[in-house]
């Protein structure tokens, strides 16, 4: 059986994003040495970034002993706190710097990005000890409604962090997140070899998470898909791209939330690929997926649910 037509299915203007971010991440870039993986990364991260918002102020502080940044566009009771992504392996508080930015600026809230630790020098539970820490921290200082968001490796932490802090957070975006779902199936076979994220890439990946031993069974701190009680969790909307092999896992997560009487949602964009958080400004698809974002954070934050069920 053949694969997915990229040709067809990805738009001019997605394959234009794809080619400007290939021109400093190349499509092999798991083969990379650690050290040029994160070079090139962020290179490419600094191509993109569009600055911030008018009115948008920052501030670096630690919370928990891991650094992060703080987003604000005034008063607001409401902190989003935000976790990159990077498969663990590359980003910080500069790679997401302007998304985080323009989630501040869209919704109003008061956004924190965590640079949790990364792997192999960071190997699990490292880095979700990282997210959780500075969960608590922040919420000891802020002691308002507590909103999670996450993209790719830090939507699996903003989930994690959820279910072990459930009955203290108000909402969850996920974006593209990786959750520990069936490779046997769905997305993850037949987009393996999709623009921008492959399953090798993932082995990769998941071997440096856990520092080459065989990963955890059935811990939640690890593949959130794999706990077993997914009662009480708070309002989730999951976005996700059409070509990525991650895809399917927010179809999986959405399904067990709602399976257990939570509210949740799911969305997958049409024609969009792993990483499309930067192609809002190049591509229609991708503005209308960032949409998606920042008007589920906008409406979570005022305790709103415009989605069915």
């Amino acid at each position: 059986m053949s694969g997915p037509d990229y040709s067809v299915l990805i738009d001019d203007e997605t394959r234009a994003y794809i080619a400007r971010g290939a021109e400093f991440y190349p499509p092999n870039a798991v083969d990379l040495t650690i050290t040029q993986q994160r070079a090139v990364y962020d290179e490419m991260c600094a191509a993109f970034h569009a600055g911030h918002p008018e009115g948008v102020q920052t501030w670096d502080e630690p919370h928990g002993g891991i650094p992060c940044r703080r987003y604000e566009t005034g008063a607001h009771e409401v902190t989003l706190i935000y976790y990159h992504g990077g498969g663990f392996v590359v980003g910080g508080l500069h790679s997401h710097d302007d998304v985080c930015a323009e989630l501040c600026a869209r919704s109003g809230v008061r956004v924190i990005s965590v640079d949790y630790g990364l792997a192999p020098e960071t190997v699990f539970p490292g880095c979700y000890n990282d997210a959780k820490a500075a969960f608590d921290a922040i919420s000891a200082t802020y002691p308002g409604p507590l909103m999670l968001a996450g993209d790719s490796a830090g939507g699996n932490l903003a989930a994690a962090v959820t279910h072990h802090a459930r009955a203290r957070i108000t909402g969850v975006v996920l974006i593209y997140p990786g959750l520990g779902g069936d490779r046997t199936k769905g997305s993850y076979v037949e987009h393996a070899d999709a623009p921008e994220l492959k399953t090798r890439d993932m082995e990769f990946y998941k071997k440096v998470r856990t520092g080459g031993v065989t990963p955890p069974e059935g811990d939640a701190r690890f593949a959130p898909l794999q706990d077993t009680d997914f009662t009480g969790l708070p309002p989730t909307v999951i976005v996700t791209a059409q070509c990525d092999p991650l895809s399917s896992d927010g179809e999986s997560y959405c399904d067990a939330i709602t399976a257990a009487g939570g509210r949740a949602v799911w969305f997958e964009q049409e024609g969009m690929v792993h990483g499309c958080l930067r192609a809002r400004n190049m591509s229609t698809r991708g503005a209308a997926f960032f949409d998606r974002v920042a008007d589920a954070v906008t409406a979570l934050a005022q305790g709103r649910w415009p989605y069915q069920g």
